[in-house]
Protein backbone atom coordinates (compact mmCIF):
# COMPACT_ATOMS: atom_id res chain seq x y z
CA UNK A 1 0.00 0.00 0.00
CA UNK A 2 2.17 2.82 1.36
CA UNK A 3 5.56 2.81 2.99
CA UNK A 4 5.59 5.77 5.34
CA UNK A 5 8.59 7.46 6.94
CA UNK A 6 9.70 10.84 8.29
CA UNK A 7 12.71 12.83 7.08
CA UNK A 8 13.43 16.25 8.62
CA UNK A 9 9.88 16.28 10.02
CA UNK A 10 8.41 15.75 6.54
CA UNK A 11 6.08 12.84 5.81
CA UNK A 12 7.43 10.60 3.03
CA UNK A 13 4.60 8.61 1.46
CA UNK A 14 5.82 5.92 -0.93
CA UNK A 15 3.44 4.05 -3.22
CA UNK A 16 4.33 0.38 -2.72
CA UNK A 17 1.78 -1.91 -4.31
CA UNK A 18 3.03 -4.63 -6.63
CA UNK A 19 5.09 -3.98 -9.74
CA UNK A 20 3.31 -0.82 -10.92
CA UNK A 21 1.98 0.73 -7.67
CA UNK A 22 -1.68 1.01 -8.75
CA UNK A 23 -4.01 3.10 -6.61
CA UNK A 24 -6.83 1.21 -4.88
CA UNK A 25 -9.48 2.13 -2.31
CA UNK A 26 -7.22 1.32 0.65
CA UNK A 27 -4.52 3.65 -0.68
CA UNK A 28 -7.07 6.44 -1.18
CA UNK A 29 -8.41 5.95 2.34
CA UNK A 30 -4.96 6.10 3.91
CA UNK A 31 -3.94 9.10 1.79
CA UNK A 32 -6.97 11.01 3.06
CA UNK A 33 -6.01 10.13 6.64
CA UNK A 34 -2.44 11.32 6.07
CA UNK A 35 -3.59 14.67 4.65
CA UNK A 36 -5.98 15.14 7.58
CA UNK A 37 -3.17 14.39 10.05
CA UNK A 38 -0.83 16.87 8.37
CA UNK A 39 -3.52 19.56 8.31
CA UNK A 40 -4.57 19.13 11.93
CA UNK A 41 -1.14 19.08 13.59
CA UNK A 42 1.91 21.40 13.63
CA UNK A 43 4.04 18.42 12.59
CA UNK A 44 4.92 17.10 10.05
CA UNK A 45 5.84 20.09 7.91
CA UNK A 46 4.56 18.66 4.64
CA UNK A 47 4.22 15.61 2.40
CA UNK A 48 6.44 14.04 -0.23
CA UNK A 49 4.78 11.54 -2.58
CA UNK A 50 7.04 9.01 -4.27
CA UNK A 51 7.01 5.39 -5.44
CA UNK A 52 8.83 2.09 -5.13
CA UNK A 53 10.82 0.57 -7.98
CA UNK A 54 10.31 1.54 -11.62
CA UNK A 55 6.91 3.16 -11.12
CA UNK A 56 5.62 6.20 -9.31
CA UNK A 57 2.14 4.84 -10.05
CA UNK A 58 0.43 3.35 -13.08
CA UNK A 59 -2.90 4.86 -12.03
CA UNK A 60 -6.01 3.28 -10.60
CA UNK A 61 -6.05 -0.47 -10.03
CA UNK A 62 -7.93 -1.58 -13.15
CA UNK A 63 -9.69 -4.60 -11.56
CA UNK A 64 -11.68 -2.06 -9.52
CA UNK A 65 -13.21 -0.73 -12.73
CA UNK A 66 -13.57 -4.14 -14.38
CA UNK A 67 -15.39 -5.50 -11.32
CA UNK A 68 -17.88 -2.69 -10.75
CA UNK A 69 -21.17 -4.57 -10.30
CA UNK A 70 -23.45 -1.64 -11.04
CA UNK A 71 -23.65 2.12 -11.44
CA UNK A 72 -24.02 2.70 -7.70
CA UNK A 73 -20.74 0.95 -6.98
CA UNK A 74 -18.98 3.13 -9.55
CA UNK A 75 -20.64 6.25 -8.14
CA UNK A 76 -19.63 5.38 -4.57
CA UNK A 77 -16.00 4.80 -5.52
CA UNK A 78 -15.64 8.06 -7.38
CA UNK A 79 -17.60 10.07 -4.80
CA UNK A 80 -14.87 9.09 -2.34
CA UNK A 81 -12.01 9.42 -4.82
CA UNK A 82 -13.00 12.97 -5.74
CA UNK A 83 -12.96 14.06 -2.10
CA UNK A 84 -9.54 12.46 -1.55
CA UNK A 85 -8.10 14.24 -4.58
CA UNK A 86 -9.63 17.54 -3.49
CA UNK A 87 -8.21 17.02 0.00
CA UNK A 88 -4.71 16.41 -1.37
CA UNK A 89 -5.00 19.41 -3.71
CA UNK A 90 -5.95 21.69 -0.80
CA UNK A 91 -3.55 20.28 1.81
CA UNK A 92 -2.50 23.27 3.91
CA UNK A 93 1.20 22.42 3.90
CA UNK A 94 3.60 21.83 1.00
CA UNK A 95 3.11 18.67 -1.05
CA UNK A 96 5.91 17.66 -3.42
CA UNK A 97 5.82 14.77 -5.90
CA UNK A 98 9.20 13.03 -6.15
CA UNK A 99 8.57 11.04 -9.31
CA UNK A 100 10.91 8.07 -9.23
CA UNK A 101 9.55 6.23 -12.28
CA UNK A 102 6.67 5.93 -14.70
CA UNK A 103 3.63 8.07 -13.84
CA UNK A 104 0.49 7.46 -15.85
CA UNK A 105 -3.24 8.17 -15.65
CA UNK A 106 -4.27 8.65 -12.00
CA UNK A 107 -0.63 8.36 -10.99
CA UNK A 108 0.00 11.56 -12.93
CA UNK A 109 -3.22 13.19 -11.71
CA UNK A 110 -2.27 12.68 -8.07
CA UNK A 111 1.25 13.97 -8.73
CA UNK A 112 -0.29 17.06 -10.37
CA UNK A 113 -2.26 17.75 -7.18
CA UNK A 114 1.07 18.52 -5.50
CA UNK A 115 2.61 21.99 -5.28
CA UNK A 116 5.82 20.96 -7.03
CA UNK A 117 6.90 18.00 -9.13
CA UNK A 118 10.44 16.66 -9.37
CA UNK A 119 11.35 13.71 -11.60
CA UNK A 120 14.34 11.41 -11.59
CA UNK A 121 16.60 11.76 -14.63
CA UNK A 122 16.23 8.43 -16.41
CA UNK A 123 15.86 7.79 -20.16
CA UNK A 124 13.20 5.10 -19.75
CA UNK A 125 10.76 7.00 -17.51
CA UNK A 126 7.46 7.80 -19.22
CA UNK A 127 4.87 10.29 -17.97
CA UNK A 128 1.46 11.00 -19.43
CA UNK A 129 -2.30 10.52 -19.65
CA UNK A 130 -3.60 7.58 -21.69
CA UNK A 131 -7.25 7.75 -20.62
CA UNK A 132 -8.59 8.88 -23.98
CA UNK A 133 -7.09 5.81 -25.66
CA UNK A 134 -8.92 3.37 -23.39
CA UNK A 135 -12.23 5.21 -23.43
CA UNK A 136 -12.17 6.96 -20.05
CA UNK A 137 -12.95 10.67 -19.52
CA UNK A 138 -11.91 12.66 -16.47
CA UNK A 139 -14.08 13.46 -13.48
CA UNK A 140 -14.57 17.08 -12.35
CA UNK A 141 -11.82 17.07 -9.70
CA UNK A 142 -9.38 15.25 -11.99
CA UNK A 143 -10.03 17.70 -14.81
CA UNK A 144 -9.64 20.80 -12.63
CA UNK A 145 -6.48 19.49 -10.93
CA UNK A 146 -4.85 18.74 -14.27
CA UNK A 147 -5.82 22.14 -15.69
CA UNK A 148 -4.44 23.91 -12.62
CA UNK A 149 -1.07 22.28 -13.13
CA UNK A 150 -0.53 23.60 -16.65
CA UNK A 151 0.64 27.03 -17.77
CA UNK A 152 -1.60 26.98 -20.85
CA UNK A 153 -4.81 25.39 -22.09
CA UNK A 154 -2.95 24.28 -25.22
CA UNK A 155 -0.57 22.09 -23.20
CA UNK A 156 -3.57 20.64 -21.37
CA UNK A 157 -5.23 19.93 -24.72
CA UNK A 158 -2.18 18.19 -26.17
CA UNK A 159 -1.53 16.01 -23.12
CA UNK A 160 -5.16 14.98 -22.68
CA UNK A 161 -6.34 14.54 -26.27
CA UNK A 162 -3.28 12.91 -27.83
CA UNK A 163 -2.77 10.60 -24.85
CA UNK A 164 0.98 10.40 -25.42
CA UNK A 165 3.59 9.28 -22.93
CA UNK A 166 6.54 11.65 -22.56
CA UNK A 167 10.14 11.19 -21.48
CA UNK A 168 11.42 13.36 -18.64
CA UNK A 169 12.70 16.16 -20.87
CA UNK A 170 9.45 16.30 -22.83
CA UNK A 171 7.54 16.22 -19.54
CA UNK A 172 9.51 19.24 -18.35
CA UNK A 173 8.75 21.07 -21.58
CA UNK A 174 5.02 20.26 -21.24
CA UNK A 175 5.10 21.40 -17.56
CA UNK A 176 4.08 17.97 -16.31
CA UNK A 177 7.12 18.32 -14.03
CA UNK A 178 8.98 21.33 -12.65
CA UNK A 179 12.47 19.94 -12.31
CA UNK A 180 14.71 17.01 -13.28
CA UNK A 181 17.33 15.73 -10.84
CA UNK A 182 19.64 12.75 -10.57
CA UNK A 183 18.35 9.69 -8.73
CA UNK A 184 20.47 10.21 -5.62
CA UNK A 185 19.14 13.78 -5.28
CA UNK A 186 15.41 13.07 -5.72
CA UNK A 187 14.24 12.85 -2.12
CA UNK A 188 16.83 15.32 -0.83
CA UNK A 189 15.66 17.93 -3.32
CA UNK A 190 12.02 17.31 -2.42
CA UNK A 191 12.87 17.74 1.27
CA UNK A 192 14.71 20.95 0.44
CA UNK A 193 11.70 22.40 -1.39
CA UNK A 194 9.24 21.56 1.39
CA UNK A 195 11.55 22.95 4.07
CA UNK A 196 12.32 26.16 2.19
CA UNK A 197 8.61 26.87 1.72
CA UNK A 198 7.37 26.12 5.23
CA UNK A 199 10.35 26.97 7.48
CA UNK A 200 9.63 30.69 7.65
CA UNK A 201 8.22 32.94 10.41
CA UNK A 202 4.43 32.60 10.65
CA UNK A 203 4.41 30.04 7.78
CA UNK A 204 2.81 32.42 5.22
CA UNK A 205 2.96 29.60 2.67
CA UNK A 206 -0.22 28.17 4.19
CA UNK A 207 -2.30 31.30 3.53
CA UNK A 208 -0.70 31.92 0.14
CA UNK A 209 -1.48 28.38 -1.02
CA UNK A 210 -5.05 28.69 0.21
CA UNK A 211 -5.55 31.88 -1.79
CA UNK A 212 -3.92 30.41 -4.89
CA UNK A 213 -6.09 27.29 -4.94
CA UNK A 214 -9.30 28.61 -3.40
CA UNK A 215 -11.16 29.37 -6.63
CA UNK A 216 -10.34 26.00 -8.18
CA UNK A 217 -11.27 24.12 -5.01
CA UNK A 218 -14.60 25.93 -4.76
CA UNK A 219 -15.33 25.25 -8.41
CA UNK A 220 -14.64 21.53 -7.94
CA UNK A 221 -16.90 21.29 -4.91
CA UNK A 222 -19.68 23.25 -6.58
CA UNK A 223 -19.60 21.03 -9.67
CA UNK A 224 -19.62 17.85 -7.58
CA UNK A 225 -22.62 19.07 -5.60
CA UNK A 226 -24.68 20.61 -8.40
CA UNK A 227 -23.87 18.79 -11.66
CA UNK A 228 -25.14 15.38 -12.76
CA UNK A 229 -21.62 14.05 -13.22
CA UNK A 230 -22.29 10.41 -12.32
CA UNK A 231 -23.75 9.82 -15.77
CA UNK A 232 -20.23 9.93 -17.20
CA UNK A 233 -19.31 6.89 -15.13
CA UNK A 234 -21.57 4.72 -17.27
CA UNK A 235 -18.53 4.27 -19.54
CA UNK A 236 -17.35 1.45 -17.25
CA UNK A 237 -20.28 -0.66 -18.37
CA UNK A 238 -19.68 -0.33 -22.10
CA UNK A 239 -18.46 -3.54 -23.71
CA UNK A 240 -15.73 -1.80 -25.72
CA UNK A 241 -14.33 -0.01 -22.65
CA UNK A 242 -14.42 -3.16 -20.52
CA UNK A 243 -12.63 -5.12 -23.25
CA UNK A 244 -9.92 -2.46 -23.42
CA UNK A 245 -9.52 -2.37 -19.65
CA UNK A 246 -9.20 -6.15 -19.53
CA UNK A 247 -6.59 -6.10 -22.32
CA UNK A 248 -4.53 -3.42 -20.57
CA UNK A 249 -4.77 -5.26 -17.25
CA UNK A 250 -3.61 -8.54 -18.84
CA UNK A 251 -0.67 -6.79 -20.53
CA UNK A 252 0.54 -5.44 -17.19
CA UNK A 253 0.66 -8.82 -15.48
Amino acid sequence: MFEESIINDIKIVKFKNGKTNPINFEILKRLKEIVDEVNENPSPKGIILTGEGRFFSSGFDLPIFINFKDQKEANDFFDFEEQVLLSLFTCKKPVVSAINGHAAAAGLIYSMAADYRIVKNHPKIKIGMSEIKIGLPLTFAQDEVMRFGFDSSLKFRDVMFFGNMYDVNQALEMKLVDEIVEEDQLIDRAVQVVSSWIDTPNRPFIRMKQLMRMDTARRIQKKLEEEDWHEGLSCFFRDDVRATLEFVQASMQ
